[in-house]
């Protein structure tokens, strides 16, 4: 089957570009290969195609449906005719085709699978096979084009290319589309960046695939249940620069959605932990008031003794308010360590351990109250009370600390306020039984920041 009306391209920037357009600046047709058999396994597809299409030119493009390579290739797994012990074979097939999984959605599994194609059930189908039969995806399908177009040379003395095609789903829209998974005498991609189009805006990033658009034209004529595995594309005449359909595969973490929504959320949750770090050094990057806001709420979620609120955070936003008190505490610390006998040389460089705290974008200083806690008569409880809420305000600041970080903050928890209680609750006008527990510098990390392997308990556990 002819295409009856042409497409037909003008390109008037085309000869000014030093990238020309992938389009013929022409027609193209589309033709069914009719009259082929149906193959099994050992088949000469080479052969089959030639006796078919004895009318193969120089330059034709082969869109040949991946099930025929699967076919000949011995690809085929014998099924139960029982549907459950069908489907309970597929899935085991689907997992053992698969080198990850990177969706479920009900009974739906989307995986990356050995060729490193993203798709349903690894490519794993009944359809257009024996009743009895599963079909798998080719083992080398790049392979595969590359030894069928050496094959049609031999036979019929005309230059082919080959393009290998599976049909797919895709993100964001309904409906599948024929693409590419394997390629050979053609450039899959065909790249744009530093062309100019028709109004003279230079193009950055374009890169057309071309293999992918010669899979779905090749859909148009061989349909799904007429029996037609393979058509022609004639009319471009395409240059071998050697590429494969493997490089039309963008490696896993490169794709902004290598994983599917339950993934991604469970992948999130297992690192948020791990991404907590003391972070240092930040940018000068203001933070978000909203977001600090946000992580604080996060934090007072954390466990507590008798349903009290033992914790209250304290934003130093106010520049001479954070400044007073670090002065205040940096004196304190300057009159501690002098009276240790250090130097001072010994004292500037233990002091400016706390310059951090100047240099952070936001601090936040946490505090230990004793609203609710219990009055016992002897100091061994009295004790255990003080420590139960000194417990609780680190679980809070931890939380705060993870909390920050799940949305791209760094953060430093400094112990500093606890050594100068007197001071802290002096400069900030807190009631005097609020106690002191570190401080927090908050900011925007210098380097983004990355989830650290858990390490071994070792002896940090103790099972009884």
């Amino acid at each position: 089957m002819t295409s009856h009306s042409p497409v037909t391209s003008h390109n008037p920037v085309t000869s000014h570009n030093p990238v020309t357009d992938h389009a013929p600046g022409g027609g193209i047709e589309i033709l069914p290969v009719t009259g082929l058999p149906e193959f099994r396994p050992g088949d000469d597809l080479a052969g089959a195609l030639a006796a078919a299409a004895p009318w193969l030119e120089d330059d034709d493009v082969l869109v040949v449906t991946s099930k025929v390579l699967s076919k000949v290739e011995g690809r085929l797994v014998t099924a139960p005719a029982d549907p459950d012990e069908r489907d309970a074979l597929r899935r085991r097939l689907v997992d053992q085709e698969a080198v990850r999984v990177l969706a479920r959605k009900g009974r739906t599994l989307i995986t990356e699978n050995k060729l490193g194609v993203v798709q349903a059930a690894s490519g794993v189908d009944g359809s257009n096979v024996d009743g009895g039969e599963l079909a798998l995806l080719p083992t080398d399908p790049d392979g595969g084009a590359a030894a069928l177009r050496a094959d049609l040379l031999r036979l019929l003395g005309v230059s082919v290319s080959v393009v290998v095609t599976d049909t797919m789903g895709r993100a964001w829209r309904n409906g599948q589309t024929d693409n590419a998974i394997g390629a050979s005498g053609l450039p899959v991609l065909h790249g744009y960046a530093g062309s100019v189009d028709g109004q003279g805006n230079e193009l950055q990033v374009t890169s057309v695939a071309l293999a992918d658009e010669l899979a779905s034209a090749g859909d148009l004529v061989k349909g799904k249940l007429g029996g037609i595995p393979v058509a022609v594309v004639r009319g471009l005449h395409l240059a071998d620069d050697g590429s494969s359909g493997r490089d039309l595969l963008r490696p896993g973490e490169d794709d902004l959605f290598w994983l599917g929504t339950e993934e991604a959320l469970a992948r999130g949750r297992s690192e948020a932990l791990r991404l907590r770090r003391s972070v240092r050094e930040f940018t000068g990057e203001p933070v978000v008031p909203e977001s600090l806001r946000a992580a604080i709420g996060e934090a007072l979620t954390a466990p507590a003794p008798h349903h009290t609120r033992p914790v209250r955070f304290v934003w130093l936003r106010t520049p001479a308010v954070r400044t007073a008190l670090l002065d205040g505490m940096r004196e304190a610390w300057t009159a501690d360590l002098r009276s240790d006998g250090l130097d001072d040389g010994a004292i500037t460089a233990r002091v400016a351990r706390g310059d951090i705290l100047y240099a952070a974008p936001e601090v936040v200083v946490p505090f230990c109250v004793p609203d609710g806690a219990h009055d016992y008569p002897d100091e061994r409880r009295r004790g255990a009370e003080r420590t139960m809420f000194t417990v609780a305000v680190g679980a809070a600041v931890q939380a705060l600390l993870v909390a920050l970080a799940t949305r791209g903050l760094g953060s430093c928890w400094i112990g500093s306020t606890i050594f100068a209680p007197d001071t802290v609750r002096e400069v900030l006008g807190v009631p005097a039984e609020w106690v002191p527990l570190g401080a927090v510098a908050i900011g925007h990390p210098t380097e983004a920041l990355s989830p650290r392997p858990p390490r071994e308990p070792g002896d940090a556990l103790w099972e009884k």
